[in-house]
């Protein structure tokens, strides 16, 4: 397939449709890892196109969503100080903190950019060198390589009005840490494609042996969702559980070896709390020691805010698949994008955003217990 209609053709997707309700023989419950597969999924209506017994959880893999609450204060609490230009992704600028967000800081005054790059963050800094440029950084593996490529530049062009607000997250540890959980269901996984072209599969070959779990590399097409589907389904009827690459045309089992390498140089592993979920071990990253100095939370002395999640923001148990968004009571009732409780009503990746802009269960009559 060469160009990008092919993975929308209405013909193929009817024919991989066929195949799957074909080969479906008992019920089968997978999650889609990753929030822009999720986004896919609803938008197209691909869930409700595959066969009833195919149960698609939605994942943690949105990064806006998974940022906790005390991150999102400690970035409140820096973009607040004087002599400070907070610099970040459009998307974080309305996720709430305990009680406002970025927007409302840049209304109170503060200084608050939005950039399309960590690059664009240090172009900030070198034109205004009497003022300390923070950029917030974080995701997945997907955008921590150009993350710690910024911070290698700033380094050797001497910047030092340059710091980042780290909080970067991984997948594998997030697999482990679900599968663990005495309320886990999922029977297999669709594996994000933007981040295995970057990290490679070979960190999900151990996690399909030891919990007997297929992993399906995907991508984000409809054609490429249902793909997945596909491979998963195959090997959960037949008993058999690896990790297969169903997005080969951006995907290799190594990864790109260069970003990891810069990762590897700027960062290391460290324990994180994730939004909704709680603390996941090895989960993270945080810069090492040879980038320390340039830690904004060290730097601004905001290391001890510590917070606590909404009373009836249940976008924890959406995030690990334990209930659907519509289930939340508060879901287009007190929560809406336009005054949200939690991330994953705001962010472009989030799960209760995906069902609430297209019109899924809005008006609904049964909640989760």
């Amino acid at each position: 397939m060469k160009y990008l209609t092919e993975f929308r053709d209405n013909d193929l997707v009817q024919k991989l449709l066929y195949e799957i309700h074909q080969i479906t023989t008992r019920p089968w419950a997978m999650m889609e890892v990753c929030g822009g597969q999720t986004h896919s999924i609803i938008r197209n209506g691909i869930d409700q196109l595959l066969p009833p017994e195919i149960e698609l959880i939605h994942g943690p893999g949105c990064p806006v969503c998974v940022t906790p609450l005390e991150t999102i204060d400690k970035a409140l609490a820096i973009a607040a100080q004087p002599n400070v230009i907070f610099c970040s992704f459009g998307d974080m600028l309305r996720v709430p903190g305990s009680d406002h967000d970025l927007f409302a800081v840049k209304s109170q005054g503060g200084d608050i950019r939005i950039v399309y790059s960590p690059l664009d963050a240090l172009k900030v800094a070198r034109d205004n060198p009497d003022k300390q440029v923070v950029f917030f950084g974080i995701g997945f593996e997907t955008t921590a390589p150009a993350n710690a490529q910024a911070l290698v530049v700033a380094k050797k062009q001497g910047l030092k009005n340059f710091s980042m607000l780290v909080s970067h997250v991984l997948v594998p540890p997030a697999i482990e840490a679900l599968m663990q959980s005495p309320t886990c269901r999922v029977q297999a996984f669709l594996a994000a494609g933007h981040v295995c072209s970057v990290m490679g599969y070979w960190q999900y070959e151990p996690l399909a042996e030891k919990y007997h779990v297929p992993i399906v590399v995907t991508g984000f097409e409809p054609l490429d969702v249902l793909n997945g589907v596909y491979h998963a389904v195959l090997q959960l009827e037949a008993s058999r559980h690896e990790v297969e690459n169903a997005y080969s045309r951006a995907v290799q089992r190594e990864g790109n070896l260069p970003a990891q390498k810069v990762m590897q140089d700027v960062f290391e592993v460290c324990d994180r709390t994730w939004r909704g979920i709680g603390m996941i071990p090895q989960s993270g990253w945080q810069l090492n020691a040879a980038y320390r100095d340039m830690d904004a939370a060290i730097r601004f002395q905001v290391g001890d805010i510590h917070t606590q999640e909404s009373a009836i923001c249940r976008s924890g148990e959406v995030l690990q698949g334990l209930i659907k968004p519509h289930l939340c009571p508060a879901f287009g009732k007190e929560c809406t994008p336009s005054k949200p409780l939690g991330a994953t009503m705001v962010s472009s990746e989030g799960a209760c955003a995906a069902y609430y802009n297209y019109g899924r269960f809005i008006e609904h009559e049964q909640v989760a217990p």
